[in-house]
């Protein structure tokens, strides 16, 4: 079941591309909760950083990683890297992740996944 919803090398209908962009925010915001509640027990931050959904800097940072890979690994996965227009908009969706929002950096990856080869 979640086989093919996980797979980065497979094209996706809209209706797909919305429950990767909803499972893959379930994803982060379990890997970014417990990696920042890890890092706080250990020490190396401040143990007042904030919810996820406040925008913390930590949970910002961690965010704009996974979006990095995620949208790396879609578009080494299905030969993307020599299309400008999708290196593009990997490039917008990490851009927004940082600036804005992580919330609003996982759609333009959703978007990506709609993309042809």
């Amino acid at each position: 079941m979640f086989g093919k919803i996980l797979d980065v090398g497979s094209h996706r209908t809209v209706s797909e591309a919305i429950w990767f962009y909803i499972l893959s925010l379930v994803l982060l915001v379990g890997l970014s909760t417990t990696l920042v509640h890890f890092l706080g027990m250990v020490g190396v931050v401040d143990g007042t950083v904030g919810g996820f959904f406040s925008g913390g800097e930590v949970h910002t940072l961690i965010g704009s990683i996974f979006v990095m890979m995620v949208s790396g690994l879609i578009l080494t996965s299905r030969n993307l890297t020599s299309d400008i227009f999708s290196v593009l908009v990997a490039g917008v969706a990490i851009y927004l992740a940082y600036t804005t929002s992580v919330m609003i950096g996982l759609i333009p990856v959703a978007l990506l996944t709609t993309l042809k080869k």
